[in-house]
């Protein structure tokens, strides 16, 4: 973890963001940033000879499970000049009332005890400032006849402004977060911790409560491979 937790400037300004609007941090802990380290370009001769088509082709190769991380719409105002703290365009005007949620598949465990998981989101994400609002997400599991609500979820908020039109769910116990019905496996988490990756964020969550549904685990996963759906067999 050395390396994600290098950089603690965009850490810092999430967490002074969470702390501004009063949402809750880790077991009502406040979340306390990393110290500023000393930062310099990267010369030239450091910058690796990769082209990002190559770096996506490479890494497609490995497969990962899918998730829907979603986080319960806030009632607060936000002034009109107030913008992503990553820097990431301001949220859409009337979001605040509705949840939020946004196809992942950068969904890691990370520790035991305390029991922390760990997802990555772009920085330029529309979805990321409201879920930093809400200061909790629920990560849904999805199953491997779930493809559909997947892609649903996947789309930006420009082209579906409500992605939980016709998509059933209830409160997850801890955060109230959107927990979406049939998931074989659901964990419902307070954000800890927010660190800089490149142009992602690594955002660690404190598990609050978790469940599993064993019928719905019967079809087994969904899983992503080289940019297709795919279950898996044994």
């Amino acid at each position: 973890m050395g390396g994600m937790m290098g950089h603690a400037g965009m850490a810092a300004a999430a967490v002074r963001y969470l702390r501004s609007v009063g949402s809750p941090t880790s077991a009502g802990r406040p979340v306390e940033p990393l110290p500023r380290p000393d930062l310099r370009a990267v010369r030239e001769d450091e910058r690796l000879p990769v082209d990002p088509a190559e770096f996506r082709r490479v890494l497609g190769n490995f497969a990962s499970g899918v998730t829907v991380i979603t986080a319960p719409g806030t009632a607060d105002e936000t002034p009109e000049d107030d913008r992503n703290p990553q820097g990431g365009p301001a949220d859409h005007e009337g979001d605040h009332g509705r949840p939020a949620g946004f196809a992942c598949q950068s969904f890691a465990s990370l520790s035991l005890d305390p029991p922390l998981v760990a997802f990555m989101v772009g920085r330029t994400s529309t979805t990321w400032p409201r879920i930093a609002r809400a200061g909790a997400f629920c990560v849904n599991i999805l199953g491997a006849e779930q493809g559909g609500l997947c892609r649903d979820f996947a789309v930006s908020s420009d082209r579906r402004p409500d992605k939980f039109a016709g998509v059933a769910y209830d409160a997850a116990p801890a955060t109230g977060s959107p927990r979406l019905a049939r998931v074989p496996a659901w964990i419902d988490c307070t954000i800890h911790a927010v660190h800089t990756g490149g142009d992602h964020l690594i955002v660690v969550g404190r598990v609050e409560a978790l469940g599993a549904d064993e019928d719905a685990s019967a079809a087994g996963p969904l899983l992503f491979h080289r940019g297709a759906f795919g279950g898996f067999t044994s």
